[in-house]
């Protein structure tokens, strides 16, 4: 179990070797495969004895084939995620140094480089001094810990009385989070949106003067950065506003939207987020990182430390209060060494790469909103959401399922949908750094030859 050099070198080439490939064949690569079925020989249990990685690696793919392209640049479905190559190095990097970051005392140097990446992104929000906060696997995580933080800060711990405020389209993780720490369904409470997929700030206000005229608590309201659906932005300026006059705990969901932050229109149409007590941001979606990549930032840092420290005995030995002790944030304990991920890749490439393919996806997203919006065979109800455009038949829901099933059919392209104003909605998603003006245009052909053809089966 412990190669020698040569058989190192070896299956490290053979691993690159396998890597390249798989880069090399994305252009062509079909968007989707992923009702190919599973072979019985994936399924197959460990031998006792040693194996061949070059079967092994071939097995993989195989297996890596029969998934949705998300790393292609086709794939306008969810949000895509993924494609850095330098992200691939920083990964390989940190697994194989292996070190222990859960407290800063056995590897500070690598603590003060994470924590270097979350100072420079509060700096981005133009959160205070005192802002700091941790990577986490995703905004799920970092949204449980976000709504712990908040109820012990403003409630002092679990009261059954204590409420949380959002909308139909806040991501369902606030809901799951609110049930994993204990709160009912009674104490998560829907705010109306406008007709502009918005939360109703003056509905927001009055539900909560309801509310705390009934006894209740309020405690937290949610606003959304980038919705999934439509990618529509709350009008965060308003909510932040209403949180601080009535003491609500701001938390904002810019999971998606977070990072465009990093551009001139992304700043205008985030107006407002600075005044989060606590944000997530999904580095797998708007920063082209791999999954698993996510960051919860908080104004105080104090604040999410009071509510997640605790220590163990067998940790007298280690050096304590040399840097940030990121399990004293969240609910890991152990944790991979996620900020690597993003360090490199911005030293690398550094930031204005970053805001410049931003930009593009911006631009390319509003040339799919005017084209699609020009189209006779379809509807486009909404703005534009930052990169999300969605659109549907206007024969109703049965002929949008068979437009989507359409362009899906091709493989060319591979396109999501949702559900707007309870009606079927097609979405498309211009995100991945792959995806360039001709991946667009293919993908914008391929939609409007499947409207016209759903249009003439009517």
């Amino acid at each position: 179990m412990e190669p020698d050099e040569p058989t190192r070198q070896a299956w490290t080439a053979a691993t690159t070797a396998f890597v390249e490939e798989f880069l090399a064949g994305l252009e062509e690569a079909p968007a989707s495969n992923h009702d190919s079925g599973i072979p019985a020989r994936l399924l197959a249990p460990p031998p006792d004895g040693p194996g061949e990685l070059g079967d092994l690696l071939a097995r993989f793919g195989d297996a890596a084939g029969r998934a949705f392209e998300s790393a292609g640049p086709r794939f306008f479905a969810y949000f895509p995620a993924g494609g850095l190559y330098t992200a691939v190095l920083a990964e390989m990097l940190a697994y194989a140094v292996n070190r222990y970051t859960g407290v800063a005392g056995p590897a500070p140097a690598l603590v003060a480089m994470e924590h270097s990446v979350l100072r420079w992104l509060c700096d981005l929000f133009a959160l205070p001094e005192g802002a700091g906060g941790l990577f986490t696997s995703g905004a799920s995580i970092a949204t449980l810990a976000a709504l712990h933080a908040a109820r012990e800060d403003r409630l002092g711990g679990p009261d059954p009385r204590g409420t949380v405020y959002v909308t139909e389209h806040t991501h369902y993780c606030v809901a799951k989070a609110a049930r994993v720490a204990g709160l009912t369904p009674e104490q998560l409470r829907t705010v109306p949106a406008g007709a502009d997929l918005r939360m109703d700030v003056e509905a927001a206000a009055e539900l909560i003067a309801r509310d705390r005229a009934a006894g209740r608590r309020p405690f937290m309201l949610v606003g959304t950065a980038g919705s999934t659906s439509t990618g529509t932005v709350d009008r965060l300026d308003a909510q932040g506003e209403l949180a601080r006059r009535e003491g609500l705990w701001f938390h904002i969901d810019a999971a998606y939207g977070g990072a465009f932050q990093l551009t001139e229109r992304g700043r205008r149409e985030l107006t407002g987020i600075s005044q989060a007590d606590t944000l997530t941001l999904d580095p797998h979606k708007s920063m082209f990182l791999p999954y698993g990549t996510g960051v919860l930032l908080a104004r105080d840092l104090g604040r999410l430390h009071a509510a997640h420290s605790a220590t163990g005995d067998y940790l007298q030995d280690i050096d304590r209060g040399v840097g940030p002790d990121f399990a004293d944030l969240g609910p890991e304990l152990t944790r991979s060494y996620r900020g690597l991920r993003l360090w490199l890749p911005l030293h690398l490439h550094g930031v204005a790469a970053f805001r410049a393919e931003l930009d593009e996806k911006l631009d390319l997203a509003a040339h799919v909103h005017r084209t699609l919006s020009a189209d006779p065979n379809l509807v486009v109800p909404h703005p534009l959401g930052l990169t999300v455009t969605v659109f549907r038949s206007p024969h109703g829901d049965a002929a949008t399922e068979a437009l989507l099933a359409r362009i899906n059919g091709t493989r060319r392209v591979y396109l999501s949908s949702t559900r707007v104003s309870d009606q079927h909605t097609i979405r498309m998603c211009v995100l991945s750094i792959r995806s360039h003006r001709s991946h667009v245009d293919e993908a914008l052909t391929v939609i409007q030859e499947a409207a016209k053809l759903t249009a003439a089966t009517r």
